[in-house]
């Protein structure tokens, strides 16, 4: 018996450290216990992965919770499933197709009727690195989904964001946004050969440059606006990269995967903390690594991208929006919009 005292011992001590590494090197749990009974939290693609573990968090924590899917089949199961599990009954499930401009607009008319009140609008749902091809309006899948169509739910849902103030968007992006470009001449993929991953990290650069324009928009209405990268979190999102597929990454990598790549409800936390933490009351258009402030790359800081950025999406999708020049231009004015959805040629306009 004594022989197996110091095996055990050393096993035992060895899986404590990998737990705690592994927790340092994914974040951990939210560090804060914050409730937010009688909030009503939007969170898009919600019945799996991130956003379903999202949903069942913060529906632990007293929160009114709207879950917004494509599949209504898996999405109702979900909401059942968390009702069940958090003893919640305020999990709803609601009917959003990212990849259908008709389909945002109805989901975001029915929360603006029906819902007294939006304290947190968590744009969750993503597409990655999927096979080239096009939503229902005719934009790249990846572009359009995770991007255009979060931009036009949000200005979609800000009158009723500034109604419920102090309330917060928290938009999920991606470190790889590093690698993005956001091609002004081509942003559909209609002329150039199709690269998903590059198509990926643009769509995932759009999202901070979104994000950082929209908090500078909304200052003073008490609305705040941050991004984040989740971490690499194992989820069916990933399913097109081939992580996974060959014998050495299913066997030799196995380790290293364990102590890098975290589960969903782990990848939930930091969306957790953007929403429930109390400390970040006020603080907009910040990037967040995890549960870290960081600064994103250089070309999601050009302002005039994110204007002009802005100003495109805006005509790509129908939406009616005011465009700013920044306060830096020499001639800073407003512009009004009221432009009809995608054509061929919106990609190449520029802000007048």
């Amino acid at each position: 018996m004594r022989r197996l005292i110091l095996p055990v011992s050393v096993f035992g001590t060895v899986c404590g450290c990998a737990v705690l590494l592994k927790n340092r090197v994914t974040g951990g749990p939210c560090p804060s216990k914050a409730k937010i009974t009688g909030k009503t939290v939007v969170i898009t693609g919600a019945n799996a992965g991130i956003g379903k573990e999202t949903a069942r968090e913060l529906a632990k924590r007293g929160g009114r919770i709207i879950m917004g899917c494509r599949d209504m089949e898996k999405c109702e199961a979900t909401a059942r499933e968390i009702r069940g599990s958090t003893l919640n009954p305020h999990v709803y499930a609601k009917h959003i197709d990212l990849a259908s401009v008709k389909s945002i607009r109805s989901f975001a008319e029915k929360i603006n009727r029906e819902e007294k009140r939006v304290d947190v609008l968590i744009n969750n749902a993503a597409v990655m690195r999927c096979p080239a091809g096009k939503t229902e309006d005719g934009f790249d899948t990846q572009f359009g989904v995770n991007y255009l169509g979060h931009f036009l739910l949000t200005n979609l849902l800000l009158d009723k964001l500034k109604d419920s103030a102090p309330s917060r968007v928290i938009n999920l992006s991606s470190v790889v946004h590093i690698l993005g470009e956001i091609d002004f001449t081509d942003l559909n993929w209609d002329r150039k050969k199709f690269d998903t991953k590059k198509a990926y990290c643009q769509s995932k650069l759009a999202i901070i440059l979104f994000t950082r324009e929209l908090a500078r928009r909304l200052e003073g209405t008490g609305v705040t606006v941050n991004a984040l990268h989740p971490g690499v979190v194992a989820t069916d999102l990933g399913r097109h990269t081939g992580m996974h597929q060959s014998q050495l990454s299913s066997t030799v990598l196995s380790p290293f995967f364990y102590l890098l790549i975290k589960s969903a409800e782990l990848g939930a936390q930091p969306s957790v903390y953007l929403t429930v933490a109390e400390e970040l009351e006020g603080v907009t258009g910040c990037y967040y690594d995890v549960m870290t402030e960081k600064e994103p790359a250089p070309q999601a800081l050009d302002q005039e991208v994110s204007v002009r950025l802005w100003d495109i999406s805006a005509s790509m999708v129908g939406l009616e929006t005011t465009v700013s020049v920044p306060a830096s231009s020499e001639a800073a004015r407003t512009v009004k919009h009221n432009l009809p959805a995608a054509a061929d040629n919106m990609t190449t306009m520029t802000t007048s």
